[in-house]
């Protein structure tokens, strides 16, 4: 069982940066990524990381303004938030993916464990 909690979140204007945090507890050397989903709309992929860090995946829409890293002897997982738009507006969620230890997957169904939320609003 893995438990996750993100904080960070909040309200910005345009251009201004936000570092999410995602701390788990439990067993928590897995895949990880972050997912966000505004009011309205699908849940989307934003970025994923490997279990030791070394490979990343992200959404075209964020690729190159966010970043994900993570330190495990923290059993963490960030993500950087450059350049906020308000499109980035949406409630963020990290998630685990115990069932492959190689996938960088990019839907949410592929994740078994997350977190509560955090909100993210980004003001023009």
């Amino acid at each position: 069982q893995v438990q996750l909690v993100e904080s960070g979140g909040g309200l910005v204007q345009a251009g201004a940066s936000l570092r999410l945090s995602c701390a788990a507890s439990g067993r928590t050397l897995y895949i990880m990524g972050w997912f966000r989903q505004a009011p309205g709309k699908e849940r989307e992929f934003v970025a994923a990381i490997s279990r030791n860090g070394g490979g990343t995946r992200y959404a075209d829409s964020v690729k190159g303004r966010f970043t994900i890293s993570r330190v495990n002897a923290k059993s963490t997982v960030y993500l950087q938030m450059n350049g906020l738009k308000p499109e980035d507006t949406a409630v963020y969620y990290c998630a685990a993916d115990p069932s492959n230890p190689i996938l960088l997957r990019t839907t949410a169904a592929g994740y078994l464990y997350w977190g509560q939320g955090t909100q993210v609003t980004v003001s023009s």
